[in-house]
């Protein structure tokens, strides 16, 4: 039996943990099994390195980009109509707007994707976001007739007209963290659709730059450097940790600085946010960096005050590099982190606990050691890319058989 053909669809518009995640699966997957081609919206950069379509190239995957057409003037008018005339209800606005753009993106986006599906002759969708940013991915499988499978990577909230689309057309939805799985299941999706498959990452995976070297790029001296990695964006809220670090050197006096890797549209309000706090100086801003794991490798406490995650794959590279990780105490992380023993969950937005988190791994280099050597031992035992591997492949071979035997069934 010759390999299945499988389209990826993934509707991202930059760089992240998922896209690494996806593309560490596509590196692995048993080729023999499976032709992969891959659908994205936008060819994304890995910050100022390849496209996601280069990546893909090296591979041996296809590409195929179906660029975001603009929203209508006609959307544009019935969007702010809605607004207006549903003033009284945020959650009525929430319902209009989403039908308008259900009408007017979604469904001329999946006819779009089904001509793709057609053309390509395809035996499985599988799709790399979530419901709510796939819906038209659910669509375009249902017109052609082929299952389809949502790789969940993120604890989303769905409307009920998402919920109904994901539980008719979804054939699985693989669940990256028990948090993420849970939620879905208190909202309505059918429990036995949901498989938690946890991100994993490579042992093997090694900084390419010393920690000196990076050190020197940020001009961090020998101060104690706590960091953070992610997309600048509110959920990430690096607000937060630049506040708590405020405390700690004009209240606390202590000497640390805060290294932040990552770009976004929030960078603006957050270098505002450290001047107005008199602490510009102490927190530097490196932009996107393709080699996160050196920078990671250069902390020596990693923070994730992010209100909103699926399984942080940074974390798992936090954990690999021997870091203690300060982290909120929300879907994701608190499957991560074990609280006292690879390093501390604290309340989302609290900055006070935050603070003293911080200062009580500040002061004690031996419970750094302890946690970050703990929280790697972890990573290594229960985190593996291999089990990742196997875990979404068992899946795909699942729903594929199951439609095999549907099509020779009498």
């Amino acid at each position: 039996m010759g390999s299945k053909k499988i389209v990826l669809l993934d509707t991202g518009k930059e760089w992240g943990g998922g896209t690494n995640s996806l593309l560490e699966l596509l590196k692995r997957v048993d080729r023999s099994k499976y032709e992969f081609n891959c659908v994205f919206y936008d060819d994304y950069q890995k910050g100022g390195g390849p496209k996601i379509s280069e990546e893909l190239a090296r591979l041996g995957i296809g590409f195929t980009q179906l660029p975001r057409r603009p929203q209508t003037k006609g959307a544009k008018l019935l969007k702010e109509a809605v607004r207006v005339l549903c003033f009284f209800s945020k959650r009525l606005r929430r319902i209009g707007v989403f039908l308008v753009d259900y009408f007017f993106r979604i469904r001329p986006d999946a006819a779009r994707i089904a001509e793709v599906l057609r053309r390509q002759h395809v035996d499985l969708l599988y799709m790399n976001n979530q419901p709510s940013s796939n819906l038209e991915g659910i669509l375009a499988a249902r017109a052609v007739v082929i299952p389809v499978i949502q790789h969940n990577r993120i604890d989303v909230t769905l409307n009920p007209i998402e919920m109904r689309i994901a539980n008719r057309g979804l054939r699985k939805i693989i669940c990256v963290s028990d948090g993420v799985r849970q939620a879905l299941v208190e909202q309505g999706i059918d429990p036995a659709k949901c498989i938690v498959v946890h991100n994993g990452i490579d042992a093997d995976t090694k900084p390419r730059l010393s920690p000196a070297e990076i050190r020197i790029s940020a001009r961090a001296g020998d101060e104690l450097l706590v960091g953070t990695v992610g997309s600048l964006i509110r959920r990430k809220r690096v607000a937060d940790l630049i506040r708590a670090v405020a405390v700690l050197v004009k209240e606390r006096r202590k000497s640390v600085k805060c290294l932040v890797v990552g770009a976004g549209p929030e960078q603006a309000n957050l270098t505002a946010e450290a001047r107005r706090l008199g602490v510009a100086d102490r927190i530097i801003f490196a932009g996107f960096q393709a080699d996160a794991v050196s920078y990671i490798n250069a902390f020596d406490i990693f923070a994730l005050p992010s209100e909103k995650e699926g399984l942080p794959r940074v974390i798992l590279e936090a954990m690999l590099m021997a870091k203690p990780v300060a982290a909120s105490r929300v879907v994701g992380p608190s499957e991560l982190v074990v609280d006292g023993q690879s390093g501390l969950l604290l309340p989302l937005g609290e900055t006070r606990p935050w603070v003293d988190a911080l200062e009580r791994l500040i002061d004690d280099p031996a419970l750094r050691a302890q946690m970050g050597n703990a929280g790697r031992q972890r990573v290594l035992e229960q985190f593996s890319i291999d089990k990742y591997v196997a875990g979404v492949s068992a899946v795909l071979d699942e729903v594929l058989e199951s439609r095999a035997g549907k099509l020779h069934s009498p």
